[in-house]
């Protein structure tokens, strides 16, 4: 099926990213201002449940947690999570899935042309291509901040052009395998991240992890 790919888009969080470990934390501290606010009930969220939210923009995570917030409370929560998130990453705490960069170079090396398509901020995207050295392998890194925030399936039309057929997006979520299916490219849906039971069933392959990848492409 994949034996004419040229270029492969990758979802970042739940597909190469361990992103539970950054975003938990920060996640709270956020949330916590909202109850300080009287905006939400006291709960202390765990992985799993701020895991299903990965994946999402942020607008549409804090948007969804609190619907009643002002504008302004909920730009305050993005901006709670971009600092922690920041200095975290910073101070070496974000963690890749075991074997990412390697199959990165793996499929490099192969002559692949590799595109970072995330639903992330612009900061998120650079702090993590400058730890983990993305930049000297994706050809292009896109985010949804550089794009105004619109969905991921017109970022990859914006994208694909520029790039030789055949395609396939790979992802966590039902937004990756969107952007693949309304763009007529072939897509990967990986069980590693964070989606939900049936959520990836109209992917065209489900991978375990990672580094399944290898034995298909």
């Amino acid at each position: 099926m994949f034996e004419n790919v040229k270029t492969i888009f990758f979802d970042f969080d739940g597909c190469l990213h361990d992103s539970t470990k950054i975003f938990l934390p920060a996640f709270n501290k956020a949330y916590n201002y909202l109850v300080k606010l009287g905006q939400a009930p006291k709960k202390k969220w765990n992985e799993e449940e701020v895991g299903h939210k990965l994946g999402f923009n942020c607008f549409d995570i804090w948007n969804g947690v609190a619907p009643n917030a002002e504008e302004t409370v909920i730009s305050h929560c993005i901006e709670i999570v971009s600092q922690e998130q920041n200095r975290l990453i910073q101070t070496n705490q974000a963690v890749l899935f075991d074997g990412a960069i390697d199959t990165l170079k793996y499929l490099k090396n192969k002559g692949y042309k590799l595109v970072f398509v995330s639903n992330c901020r612009t900061y998120y995207k650079e702090a993590h291509a400058k730890v983990f050295g993305l930049d000297e392998i994706f050809s292009e890194m896109a985010c949804a901040q550089d794009y105004d925030n619109i969905p991921k399936h017109e970022i990859v039309k914006n994208i694909m052009q520029r790039y030789e057929m055949d395609m396939v997006m790979i992802g966590d979520r039902f937004h990756d395998i969107d952007a693949g299916k309304k763009n007529g490219i072939m897509t990967i849906g990986s069980l590693q991240g964070y989606s939900l039971p049936n959520e990836l069933d109209s992917a065209d392959v489900c991978i375990e992890k990672i580094t399944d990848l290898k034995k298909i492409l």
